[in-house]
């Protein structure tokens, strides 16, 4: 029987979804759903720790968010134009696959002129467009006589935290600390790992002294996390291919937790198909470094992590199918109707489930 994408709908208020971030990262909300039982607790997030022991593992995403929009103005015209990096094609000759809005506006050949927003009289950085990827999706080539630092530097000042649209404000002081992990370390991601912004630095050492060991992975998110899924037939969806790493220090973390029978947490739904798509034969971790498009739909068998922290998703996205399959349809739709009921908070900056 084929699995259909409007068993994965549901009414989801308006004013449910995040605007800002919880005061404290580890005092937002968090549900706990245990799998076995389908019973639902209701907690704040630092309690997490009441649930894992010593030699238990957790798996972090560990990739760092760039300042991905950027605000340009087209030549002539003067028309003002958003530019959000997607990736990097070639160092060298900088040149950048992006998305452009609008769109109809923007044609190869056009040159894009960038200021910083307290001087935007003042261009610092010129681009040119030389390709039509998509709809949307243009390559453009930035022109800067400085070396590479200097060049990086600059797109970090022209530069805004790429909220996702659905947060429907501009980024303020506190996006550019709070919408990046703790421990973020590796750069390239466009949109945060969600699940992560919930640990804050004292309960990461609460959890270390605990004597829960932690497996860093990498997949650099992108935007086809949040890519609206257009079939109702799931097999036939294909996910945006995203980079990822996963070293021998990770697998040997995850592999010992594995072989002593121990709660195994993958810390988002980035780290749980970071990990899906690194199985070795005899169903352990193996460290790999590549691009995966690998899309979790129920039914999925998963391999490494029996546990799992996610955020609240979207309605028919990819995010809310992946928790499905990992805790069960019927019981996470229970644990999403209870989170409305409850008045939890939705999307990036919302609250946190815990499925066990």
């Amino acid at each position: 029987m084929r699995t259909k994408l409007s068993q994965f709908n549901f009414e989801l208020p308006e004013e449910l979804v995040a605007k800002y971030p919880s005061e404290q990262r580890d005092e937002s909300r968090l549900m706990v759903v245990h799998k076995e039982s389908g019973k639902i607790e209701h907690k704040q997030f630092k309690d997490i720790l009441d649930y894992f022991d010593e030699d238990d593992a957790f798996i972090f995403n560990n990739t760092k968010v760039f300042p991905a929009r950027m605000y340009g103005q087209k030549e002539k015209t003067g028309a003002k134009i958003e530019v959000f990096l997607l990736r990097e094609l070639n160092s060298d000759a900088r040149l950048w696959d992006v998305l452009v809005d609008p769109a109809r506006k923007i044609r190869v050949g056009n040159k894009l002129y960038f200021s910083h927003k307290d001087n935007p009289d003042e261009n610092i950085l010129v681009a040119e467009v030389v390709d039509n990827t998509t709809s949307r999706g243009r390559t453009i080539r930035f022109f800067y006589d400085g070396d590479d630092t200097e060049f990086r530097e600059v797109l970090k000042k022209l530069g805004n935290t790429p909220l996702p649209k659905y947060i429907d404000r501009e980024p303020e002081a506190l996006d550019a600390e709070r919408y990046q992990t703790v421990y973020a370390k590796e750069l390239g991601a466009v949109a945060a790992p969600t699940a992560g912004l919930h640990f804050s630095k004292e309960l990461m050492k609460r959890l270390e002294i605990k004597g829960i060991n932690f497996a860093d992975v990498t997949l650099h998110v992108g935007l086809g996390t949040f890519r609206s899924i257009d079939v109702e037939d799931l097999s036939k969806h294909k996910m945006d291919a995203e980079y990822f790493k996963i070293q021998q220090p990770a697998v040997e973390v995850v592999n010992k937790a594995k072989a002593a029978h121990r709660r195994v947490c993958g810390v988002g739904t980035t780290s749980m198909r970071t990990v899906e798509s690194a199985v070795s034969a005899t169903r352990n971790l193996k460290s790999a470094e590549g691009w995966t498009n690998l899309f979790v739909y129920p039914p999925f068998e998963f391999n490494i992590a029996n546990a799992m922290i996610t955020n609240f998703h979207l309605p028919k996205s990819s995010l809310v199918i992946m928790t499905c399959a990992f805790g069960g349809r019927d019981l996470i739709m229970d644990a999403y109707q209870e989170a409305i009921k409850e008045k939890y908070k939705f999307f990036s900056y919302g609250d946190a489930m815990l499925i066990i």
